[in-house]
């Protein structure tokens, strides 16, 4: 039997008021009531039989189980919203797609992509994520933003920048007295958090600080994307690997601290991909432009 699928509402009420961590702003956007917003979100925990959302001194968090499930439900009405311009709208010179990893758009590109909107007002930016490879010929993405080395055959790449890997936590984690943090040797009594595509990089980071790589092996936790392994190290759950485009906006604002002056060099970058061979239209000039300008600057 094929399990029925929540509440349209309650999905659109729980991805706003997730992306903002406040029933208020969430309301605003929706033009709803703030206890309408309440009630869709109480109604769909309700059909899911699980919390969704932790209420703690006028602060709003998300319980783990919701941030498991925000990348799918952000992700899914990023399809509709995508298939719904499909549906209703002609070629438009002004709509530009970009493809990215989830990751990638939480903690790099969305911060930054209020600045190009307010220098190309024109332009109607589309962000789609994704890990699959793009077909330019058969879809409607114009570019996308990858992790690799560069070589893809048939295709233009654009650097963009490279990655180091280095712990970060918590400023509160580093400064508790209860399990000191001062030294690399000094994880072995804390958690490690993990994220599987990255998994080696602890190890590789141990070695390189002259510790038994075994140490990566200790219990810890591991998620399938960087920005939850991030939002865990904000937490103050444990100690992140981290790589310089998803943590450098957190250690900026304080919300991340690097315990240790060591990091592992980037053996790959990110590239901004495009089709090769065929004229670049003024948007697609533009954005390429923008972006390369903004992964230079590292503020």
């Amino acid at each position: 039997m094929t399990p029925r699928l929540p509440s349209l509402n309650g999905l659109r009420a729980f991805e706003a008021a997730a992306r903002h961590l406040s029933f208020t702003q969430a309301a605003s956007e929706l033009n709803v009531t703030q206890t309408a917003i309440s009630h869709q979100i109480r109604r769909l925990e309700e059909e899911l039989g699980l919390r969704l959302f932790i209420r703690k001194n006028r602060a709003l968090a998300l319980t783990p189980q919701a941030r498991d499930y925000l990348p799918g439900v952000r992700a899914a009405f990023n399809d509709l919203r995508l298939a719904t311009d499909r549906l209703l709208r002609k070629e438009d010179d002004k709509v530009l797609t970009v493809s990215t990893l989830a990751s990638l758009a939480a903690k790099w590109l969305l911060p930054r992509l209020t600045a190009f909107q307010e220098a190309h007002p024109g332009i109607d930016v589309r962000i789609t994520t994704s890990t699959a490879l793009v077909d330019f010929k058969n879809g409607d993405v114009d570019a996308a933003i990858r992790y690799g080395r560069g070589n893809w055959p048939g295709l233009r790449a654009e650097w963009l920048m490279a990655d180091e890997a280095f712990p970060v936590c918590s400023p509160a984690l580093l400064a508790s007295n209860k399990r000191p943090l001062k030294t690399p040797d000094d994880l072995r009594d804390h958690v490690l958090l993990h994220t599987t595509n990255n998994y080696d990089d602890w190890r590789q980071w141990l070695t390189a600080a002259g510790l038994p790589s075994d140490i990566s092996k200790q219990p810890g936790i591991t998620f399938d994307l960087i920005l939850m392994t991030v939002q865990a190290a904000i937490d103050g759950i444990g100690v992140a690997m981290g790589r310089t485009s998803y943590v450098q906006d957190d250690i900026a604002k304080g919300r991340l601290v690097v315990p240790f002056n060591i990091a592992l060099p980037a053996d790959a970058g990110f590239y901004l991909v495009s089709p090769e061979g065929a004229a670049e239209p003024p948007k697609l000039k533009a954005f390429r432009q923008w972006l390369i300008a903004s992964a230079k600057n590292k503020s």
